[in-house]
C-alpha cells in the first residue's frame, strides 16, 4: 500500500549502507546505525529551509496577534468578515499558517517507511507486514534470510541480521534480548525524551492561545513519556532513528531560535511596512 514510500526510503538507506560498508564492512552494527543517522540527516536537511520559513511565518504571526484580536472583536458577529480580514492580514505580511503541514507529512511518511523497512529485515515474527499490521504466517529464519527486503538483497538482509551494536542485535527489543539490549534501549529512549522535552522548551507559544498551550504541555511531558514507553516495544535500530531525529529537531530549533533573534529588527520593519505603504498611497 505504501510501496511509493518504502522503495525510496530503502533506496536512500541502501545508498548510505553501501557507502559506509566500504569503511566499516557491510555486517557491522556501526555501518547500519550510521546509515540510519545519515538518512535522518539527509531528509531533515532537505526540509530545513521550509522549517525556517515556517518559523519566520509563525514569528510574524505572533507580532500580529494584537491586530488579529482586534479584528475578531470588531467582527465578532460576522465570522465570514472576520475570516476574510484575518486572511488579508496574513497575505499582507507573508504569513502561511499551514506551511508546516508539508514537512510534518514528509517526516511522518519517512518514519513509516523506515520503520517498516527496518522491521522487515526480520520477518520471523507476527508483525512482519505493514507499518502496524501483523501476519499469521511469518517467515521461517531460513526463508527470511534468503528473501530480499525492498532494495536490499538477501545477502544484505543477512548482513543486517548478523550486525550487532554493543553485542545487541539491531532487530532486538529491550524485552527480548537481555540486559544489554535493555540498557541500550534505555540510553536511546532517554536521549530521545530529553531532546523532545528540550525542543518543546525552545518553541515559543503565542499568548492567550489555549490550543497552543495544550500542545506545549503535550510536547513537554506526554510526547517524551511516549518516547520512553516506545523503548519497551520497538527494535533497537528504530530507537536509533528516534534518538537521531529528536536530536536533530532540538539542534534545529535552537539554531532557528537564534536566527530569528538576530532577524527581529528586520522582521519588525517588514511587519510595519504594509500599513505605511497604504497610508502613503
Amino acid at each position: 500500500m505504501l510501496d511509493f514510500v518504502y522503495f525510496p526510503v530503502s533506496a536512500l538507506l541502501w545508498c548510505w549502507h553501501q557507502l559506509l560498508a566500504l569503511t566499516f564492512g557491510p555486517a557491522t552494527g556501526l555501518t547500519w546505525v550510521i546509515a540510519v543517522v545519515a538518512l535522518v540527516v539527509t531528509v531533515r536537511a532537505l526540509l530545513i529551509r521550509t522549517a525556517l520559513r515556517q518559523a519566520r511565518s509563525h514569528a510574524v504571526l505572533r507580532t500580529l496577534q494584537p491586530r488579529i484580536d482586534r479584528i475578531r472583536s470588531a467582527h465578532k458577529d460576522d465570522p465570514r468578515a472576520q475570516a476574510t480580514a484575518i486572511r488579508q492580514l496574513h497575505r499582507e505580511h507573508g504569513v502561511r499558517v499551514f506551511a508546516g503541514f508539508g514537512p510534518m507529512i514528509a517526516q511522518a511518511l519517512v518514519f513509516l517507511g523506515l520503520f517498516h523497512v527496518l522491521r522487515s529485515f526480520d520477518r520471523t515474527a507476527a508483525f512482519a507486514v505493514g507499518p502496524f499490521t501483523s501476519t499469521s504466517s511469518p517467515l521461517s529464519p531460513e526463508i527470511n534470510a534468503a528473501t530480499a527486503n525492498y532494495f536490499f538483497s538477501a545477502d544484505e538482509v543477512r548482513a543486517f541480521l548478523d550486525a550487532r551494536l554493543f553485542g545487541v542485535p539491531l532487530s532486538a527489543t529491550s524485552t527480548g534480548a537481555g540486559a544489554s539490549a535493555a540498557l541500550l534501549a534505555v540510553v536511546l529512549v532517554v536521549t530521545a525524551a530529553l531532546a523532545a522535552h528540550g525542543t518543546a522548551r525552545l518553541t515559543p507559544v503565542p499568548a492567550d492561545n489555549p490550543t497552543a498551550t495544550l500542545m506545549r504541555t503535550l510536547s513537554l511531558w506526554v510526547f517524551p513519556a511516549g518516547a520512553l514507553v516506545s523503548g519497551a516495544i520497538l527494535p533497537i535500530v528504530v530507537l536509533v532513528y528516534f534518538a537521531a531525529n529528536a536530536l536533530w529537531t532540538l539542534a534545529q530549533q535552537f539554531l532557528i531560535r537564534r536566527t530569528l533573534a538576530t532577524e527581529a529588527p528586520g522582521r519588525t520593519s517588514r511587519t510595519d511596512a504594509g500599513p505605511r505603504r497604504r497610508k502613503a498611497g
